[in-house]
């Protein structure tokens, strides 16, 4: 849909009203209102039930069971085995999740989540973090039942979600029924391909600088390069400290940024070394946008690009950057590591791609203030567990 016709949509409480007839594809990601649909038909199960809000534009979101396993290693169950016989094999000690426990860092935990699956043949899953859970460096990934991949659910998918948590940077307290992670339905096989992105793009723009519509640059996706400039006191990277105080994940709007973060401002060279091991939080030089009808996601990290791991929680929901009037694109906020070397980061370098994925139909929900979405309107911005500057 180009830019002309966004005057034709009509928002209530964050629920989108189209005046036409949505278009509908054979392929894509599946969006909000076919999640619930699977719900309605017992192809997602919960006890307790699914509410409303946990149901994304494009995902739904994972919460955390009652109770947790410690493990001596990461693993995957492979096709001739459960997760629940590896947790047996592997399991140091239960964790109950009904009080806060503190997960210590760099420590490998499993959890059984609330929702179960009886997937139709044609639907499969993708899982990544939610943003909140990448920017506290919380590395967690879904495990199936006979999986051979990490947040992979196969078509069909009969059985219990596990999450694999280990807290890379921060000592943090975790709770049953949290949501650190979301699922993705798809159906078939779409593609994300460069002449479908240039052509979204000379429909409505996906890139600004500044107020301004920009030229998506397209090279294996949508580059994504690094802001490292910024005004006078402007923070334009926080560095993660070593030695930090535990973070409880229910408490918003709580913690003391300087308590847990070093703050990075330009220098002359508008550059900024990594350091080996340390974790960052930085933003993109350009400000991005997807429309409805669409889902972005971060490719995986090439190592020609050079020594770092960019984003955990790489995917962006219909509406990122879009909507009213006053969003022109919205910065993405990148979670950095750097690998074994120190690695010299200079403004305005590639630091990863967005590919862009169709969804079945227009979602019903769109991402925004108006669903509850954190992080609309952000610049560089921490977890949403951290005071927000006045």
């Amino acid at each position: 849909m180009s830019t002309s016709n966004q005057s034709q949509i009509a928002f209530e409480n964050g629920i989108e009203r189209p005046s036409e007839q949505a278009q509908t594809r054979s392929t894509g990601i599946l969006p909000s209102q076919d999640i619930a649909n699977l719900i309605a038909r017992g192809n997602i199960i919960a006890s307790p039930g699914i509410n409303p809000d946990h149901i994304q534009p494009a995902s739904l979101d994972l919460r955390l069971g009652d109770m947790a396993h410690r493990v001596r290693a990461s693993f995957l169950p492979g096709p001739n085995s459960t997760v629940e016989a590896k947790i047996k094999e592997l399991r140091m000690t239960r964790v109950d999740l009904t009080g806060a426990p503190v997960f210590e860092k760099d420590c490998v935990y499993i959890i059984p989540l609330v929702e179960e699956l009886k997937l139709p043949e044609n639907i499969s899953g993708n899982a990544n973090p939610k943003s909140t859970t990448g920017r506290l460096d919380i590395f967690t990934r879904l495990i199936t039942d006979y999986g051979t991949e990490f947040d992979r659910v196969p078509p069909g998918y009969k059985g219990k979600l596990y999450a694999e948590v280990v807290s890379r940077t921060f000592t943090v307290a975790l709770r049953a029924g949290m949501r650190l992670s979301q699922l993705r339905f798809v159906q078939g096989n779409p593609r994300s391909s460069d002449s479908a992105i240039r052509g979204l793009d000379r429909e409505e723009p996906l890139v600004y600088e500044e107020d301004s519509p920009s030229k998506a640059r397209v090279e294996r996706g949508l580059r994504i390069t690094i802001n490292l400039e910024g005004a006078e006191g402007e923070i334009i990277a926080y560095k993660a400290k070593r030695y930090a105080p535990a973070i409880e994940l229910d408490k918003i709007n709580f913690y003391a940024t300087e308590e847990f973060w070093e703050v990075r401002h330009q220098n002359a060279n508008k550059s900024l070394i990594l350091e080996p091991g340390d974790f960052y939080i930085l933003a993109s030089k350009e400000r991005v946008s997807v429309p409805p009808e669409f889902a972005a996601e971060m490719v995986p990290f090439d190592p020609s690009d050079g020594e770092f791991r960019i984003h955990y929680a790489g995917f962006f929901d219909p509406g990122f950057g879009y909507g009213s009037n006053d969003i022109k694109g919205t910065p993405a906020v990148l979670e950095v590591r750097a690998h074994e070397v120190p690695f010299l980061m200079e403004h305005g370098q590639l630091v990863g791609r967005l590919n862009y994925m169709p969804l079945l139909s227009r979602p019903h929900k769109i991402y925004g203030t108006n669903i509850g979405s954190s992080y609309q309107h952000q610049a560089l911005t921490l977890s949403k567990q951290f005071r927000r500057e006045k």
